[in-house]
């Protein structure tokens, strides 16, 4: 008795402890078990007090036994990413709940126990069972989700690098206690039933993952973030343009939607026509105009009106589209500069040129930013634009020593800089295909190829009002040919030998050994010794073999740049 009571106030404080530390972001799985251990622990210290309520905690304690594997297990694939049918779901769940049904027959039939007599004597009670085949049934389900739990988590230990091994390990103990608790259950000499020791244990290792698994959800954090400190506002709308909700910072800058309630439909609000609705209008006819600039004027003083860049898109629900987001990003000092580059006069040449280079920094920068982004969404490709820009850079340097190819400063400054910019088509390129960790079908490998020919309508876009048409050109071919070969086999368009333009041959190189040295979710980083012998193989079928020679002299500066980048 005091063995259970201790169990059960143990427990007690660890769900009070959980409480205390609850976020929205947890698993209701965690939740769930947080609330049926104590429940479960109680009734083991309760059953022994009275032979009347005997029976009755022990099918509490059983529909606990019953439900407990099953939250476990549907937290281990939740914690794992691994995604399950509502059809296994609901009818692993509907077999949880016939077992349930099965031991509701306790003392009134024999399915679970043939017989089971209490007797209350003075040393306390006297319980005699024999079981019957249900109970049997019941421990192969409970060794069977035990089981399913321990080979996820041995199959996400070794395949998938995307799940804190920090967790798996923590999840890995309590299924080991529990299985444990339940073998030792039937040793002869151990008089108290271990179950309500390994579910403390459960608890322990699930407080020790929630005070940490709020982190690793990425998109629910920087979401957060940004509405904590409140740089960004943003609104949300269903299909039929029913206000869903907004932050403190979007009803600031449109005070209008202060006066709504949740649900109301936005559609007859006049001082909405000539903004939300609008930007809605302009999304729903073209999706791709997804970007608006709204200004707030200042009355006496148009040097302090504030400008917002709106960004429109849908609001999903896991895969599904539920309706439209809409964020604003404050861009006042941007469009101030655009502003004054379109006023100034011959007069101010000078401060015009300072503005222009601030400007076309913050271009670069929007650039490398959007290079980067694309990379952030791609879980195998991590630093890959900075290391092949740094490819790039190697090769131009002996291409330009030799008189093979007369490049200019401008061809070298330009290919350079366009660099970053070769993988921004991956940005159309959907998550499941883009985020495997592994290798990809013959399907999904079709859908990623079109991540060139999207990348050079992306760069033409980003681009089109530039006056550098030399740079806009080079960096449309460079996103466009960057996987063409020599020898007419690549993609997207075939192109073969001279067909091919130069910046994208000299592209192609920094990219292939940046794939073959570097570590990738589906393969192990490659020696630079098999990726020489690879690249070199491939002169005159992959590469144009003129650059052959300046490929060879740049190699042991690539190798010496890839020793001290190698990724941790």
């Amino acid at each position: 008795m005091v063995f259970y009571n201790v169990c059960f106030l143990v427990s007690l404080l660890l769900s009070l402890i959980y409480i205390f530390w609850w976020h929205r972001h947890y698993d209701v799985n965690i939740t769930i078990i947080f609330l049926l251990i104590p429940l479960n622990n109680f009734f083991y210290a309760s059953m022994f007090n009275n032979a009347e309520l005997y029976l009755t905690a022990q099918k509490l304690i059983y529909f606990a036994g019953c439900m407990l594997p099953w939250v476990i297990t549907m937290c281990v694939l939740n914690l794992c990413r691994i995604r399950v049918s509502r059809w296994v779901r609901t009818a692993s769940f509907t077999l949880n709940l016939l077992m349930f049904v099965g031991i509701l027959s306790i003392g009134h039939y024999p399915f679970f126990y043939r017989e089971i007599t209490v007797v209350k004597t003075a040393g306390g009670l006297l319980v005699t069972k024999e079981y019957g085949p249900l109970h049997s049934l019941f421990y192969v389900m409970v060794g069977l989700y035990f089981g399913v739990g321990v080979c996820i988590l041995l199959y996400c230990y070794l395949k998938k690098r995307q799940v804190s091994r920090r967790i798996l390990q923590r999840l890995f103990v309590p299924q080991v206690f529990a299985i444990a608790s339940y073998l030792l259950a039937h040793v002869p000499g151990i008089d108290v039933e271990l179950v309500p020791l390994s579910y403390i244990i459960a608890q322990i290792m699930y407080l020790l993952i929630v005070h940490r698994m709020v982190l690793y959800d990425v998109s629910d954090m920087v979401i957060e973030s940004m509405v904590e400190t409140g740089d960004t506002a943003f609104l949300t709308l269903d299909f039929k343009h029913h206000y869903l909700g907004s932050n403190e910072r979007m009803r600031t800058i449109i005070p209008a939607l202060g006066k709504l309630a949740i649900d109301q439909s936005i559609n007859d609000e006049a001082e909405l026509k000539a903004n939300v609705i609008h930007w809605l209008g302009h999304f729903e006819e073209d999706e791709s105009a997804v970007k608006n600039l709204f200004v707030i004027r200042d009355k006496e003083d148009d040097s302090r009106d504030q400008m917002f860049i709106v960004n429109v898109n849908y609001l999903y629900d896991g895969r599904r589209r539920r309706g439209y987001q809409i964020f604003l990003v404050d861009d006042t000092q941007n469009q101030r500069y655009i502003r004054l580059m379109d006023s100034y006069n011959s007069e101010l040449e000078e401060q015009v040129a300072a503005k222009t280079d601030r400007i076309v920094q913050m271009h670069d920068n929007l650039v490398m930013s959007m290079a980067t982004m694309v990379e952030s969404r791609d879980n195998s490709t991590g630093g890959h634009i900075r290391r092949t820009s740094e490819g790039v850079r190697i090769l131009i340097d002996e291409i330009r020593k030799g008189d093979t190819f007369q490049l200019t400063e401008d061809f070298c400054r330009n290919l350079i800089k366009a660099a970053p910019m070769h993988d921004l088509g991956k940005i159309a390129v959907d998550d499941a295909v883009l985020r495997k960790p592994g290798r990809f079908t013959d399907e999904e490998f079709a859908i990623m190829k079109k991540h060139a020919a999207e990348g050079a309508r992306i760069v033409h876009e980003i681009l089109k009002g530039t006056d550098d048409e030399v740079f806009h050109k080079l960096a449309e071919n460079v996103a466009h040919y960057h996987h063409e070969r020599w020898d007419g086999s690549g993609y997207p368009d075939g192109l073969k030998g001279e067909q091919i333009p130069l910046e994208a041959r000299i592209m192609a190189i920094a990219d292939v050994y940046d794939a073959l040295v570097s570590k990738r979710v589906y393969k192990e980083s490659m020696s630079f010794e098999a990726a020489d012998a690879i690249i070199m193989e491939g002169m005159g079928k992959h590469f144009d073999e003129r650059l052959k020679p300046y490929y060879e002299a740049a190699r042991p500066r690539l190798e010496e740049f890839y020793k001290n980048n190698s990724e941790q």
